[in-house]
């Protein structure tokens, strides 16, 4: 079943580049434009590739011949602990409104 991908245009370049907050010049949309519809393409043609064999989530360690972990043996056990205290952070917090903590506003639009 192949599909075939009509590719990224500059529309959805400005698009993506505005939702990651980039700002591209004119000259380097069409280059992106062509960078993303070349990994497009790679994908593409890795999807074509018969997996049925591949075992689901094979791990890395299992590639490279190394001893497979056991399972959760290099985890910490899943265990309920208590939180920090809310008032006693928010007392050494340098501007809060008691609930949560004030930040500067780091992103301009």
């Amino acid at each position: 079943m192949e599909q075939t991908n009509p590719g990224v245009d500059l529309k959805e370049v400005r698009h993506v580049a505005d939702l990651a907050n980039l700002e591209l010049t004119p000259e380097e949309l069409p280059r992106m434009a062509r960078d993303l519809n070349s990994i497009l393409g790679h994908i593409a043609e890795l999807n074509q590739l018969d997996t049925r064999d591949v075992p689901a989530m094979a791990q890395v360690s299992e590639a490279l011949g190394l001893e497979p972990a056991t399972s959760g043996q290099t985890l910490r056990p899943d265990a309920i602990r208590p939180s920090v205290d809310r008032k006693l952070v928010m007392a050494e917090a340098p501007e809060t409104d008691g609930r949560f903590f004030k930040v500067p506003k780091v992103i301009e639009r």
